[in-house]
């Protein structure tokens, strides 16, 4: 059981004792925290939240919501509904700030509070030592009853978000619609079915098969979409005979494809396929964090742009891309950045912009995927015990490996001639992550696995 404090929100599994794990006193806490924070800001008294479809969220969700009406804020809950579209709504409420209650990738023990800006931003680092230090010191100045906030439901947001990225101006519903597509979609249990089917249709795909449509949070596999997790997308791909199958995270700001023989188009992909599709409309840079595939730098290059990377998390890519002014960004995960959308990972406007570029194919989506080149990414990971100095281990690493090129910007990435492997803990699980590439399968394991016996042997 874990309870994890950064950049990506404060996360932990439900039920255990305070302060070990997301339990009820740590959510009043660390939602009195942030809201607190926001008012000290002035930038308003309005808070925009949503969930996503987990066990935990209706509970999670009423003691946010109780504790920010406690502190004076006025709460606009979206209710069931993706990432993305809570960051839009933001905006869209002019609101102070969002909190999106989601555990993304992981699994159904777990939830968390995402927490965002007047942007609809996740909040930096610094902005987010200021809440836990808020947290820390209970420091904390609740209202009278006669200045308690007010509680508002609004569920048009989803809706509005679905029709930005149809009218998206790369979006070309016609150019998808005459293709006439059968699409299978794996929602897995979570409010991707309140979001990707109707989009689907709203951009002229008629056939639409959906897997692990009911909203349980009870997932019908590991959440993360992965190859390992996506068997049965695969499977019914081939059952229906569809073109091309979809899976997206619980929380909608992942995706990835599966060709028409049940084979993965690759996670890496989805970002290089949908960049090199926007970059062929305009010229400019791209941003990816520095555990992707290098095929975005070569994708970028060839349309007479640069390619930037950044340490991994949403916060910093979003940072590096507007500091390079990039026109398209994200993550190997399947992260898709639209800058001129809003600067958050959208699962969305990701399928339309792929399946804008797949509809200038003629040929399938297998056909599609031989226009990039096969670099293989090993992921891995080590689950950590307390007490492990991970800083120690990876200057020992560093020593070494100290006659190769390395980048400690983030982790520990050291770069073997054309491939690379970097080594960092994940900022959503108590986990150190190791990612290797190379030209070849084989080669990628090896590198992964020889860092691996490193960081065991250091340990």
């Amino acid at each position: 059981m874990a309870l994890i404090k950064s950049i990506s929100g404060i996360r932990g599994t439900i039920g255990g004792k305070t302060g070990e794990n997301l339990t009820p006193l740590d959510v009043v806490k660390f939602s009195a925290a942030f809201g607190s924070w926001l008012l000290e800001k002035n930038s308003g008294n309005k808070i925009v939240i949503g969930r996503d479809g987990r066990i935990s969220g209706a509970m999670v969700q009423q003691l946010v919501v109780n504790t920010l009406t406690g502190l004076g804020i006025d709460v606009v809950d979206i209710g069931l509904s993706t990432t993305p579209t809570v960051e839009m709504a933001v905006v869209w409420e002019k609101a102070a700030g969002g909190i999106i209650i989601t555990a993304s990738h992981n699994p159904k023990e777990w939830n968390a509070l995402k927490l965002l800006n007047e942007h609809g931003e996740f909040i930096s680092g610094e902005d987010g030592a200021l809440v836990l230090e808020k947290a820390r010191k209970e420091d904390f100045n609740f209202v009278t009853v006669d200045k308690l906030g007010t509680y508002s439901v609004n569920d048009t947001y989803l809706q509005k978000h679905i029709d930005t990225v149809v009218n998206y101006p790369l979006v070309d519903v016609e150019g998808i619609r005459q293709k006439q597509y059968k699409v299978v979609v794996d929602v897995v249990n979570s409010t991707g079915a309140l979001a990707i089917p109707p989009l689907l249709t709203a951009l002229g795909i008629e056939e639409v098969i959906v897997l692990n449509e009911e909203i349980t949070g009870k997932f019908a596999h590991n959440p993360e979409p992965l190859p390992e997790n996506l068997t049965a997308l695969s499977a019914a791909v081939r059952k229906h005979k569809a073109d091309l199958g979809i899976a997206v995270d619980p929380d909608v700001d992942r995706l990835c494809f599966v060709c028409e023989d049940g084979s993965m188009f690759g996670e890496e992909y989805t970002l290089v396929a949908v960049a090199d599709y926007v970059l062929s409309k305009k010229v400019g840079n791209t941003v990816s964090n520095m555990s992707s595939t290098k095929a975005l730098k070569e994708v970028t290059l060839k349309h007479g742009g640069e390619y930037y990377p950044s340490a991994v998390g949403e916060v910093n890519v979003v940072d590096k891309m507007k500091l390079v002014n990039a026109v398209i960004g994200g993550e190997g995960n399947g992260g898709i950045i639209v800058p001129d959308l809003h600067y958050g990972r959208d699962a969305l406007i990701g399928i339309g912009l792929f399946l804008s570029s797949l509809a200038t194919h003629k040929n399938g989506i297998r056909s599609f995927r031989t226009r990039y080149p096969d670099y293989f990414i090993s992921k891995n990971k080590i689950e950590l015990q307390n007490g492990i100095d991970v800083k120690e281990i990876f200057e020992k690493i560093k020593t070494k490996y100290k006659n190769q090129p390395v980048n400690t910007e983030d982790g520990l990435k050291i770069e073997f001639d054309s491939d690379w492997v970097h080594l960092r803990t994940s900022n959503t699980e108590p986990i150190i992550r190791i990612y290797a590439e190379s030209s070849f399968e084989t080669t990628a394991n090896n590198i992964a696995l020889r860092l691996m016996h490193d960081i065991k042997e250091f340990m």
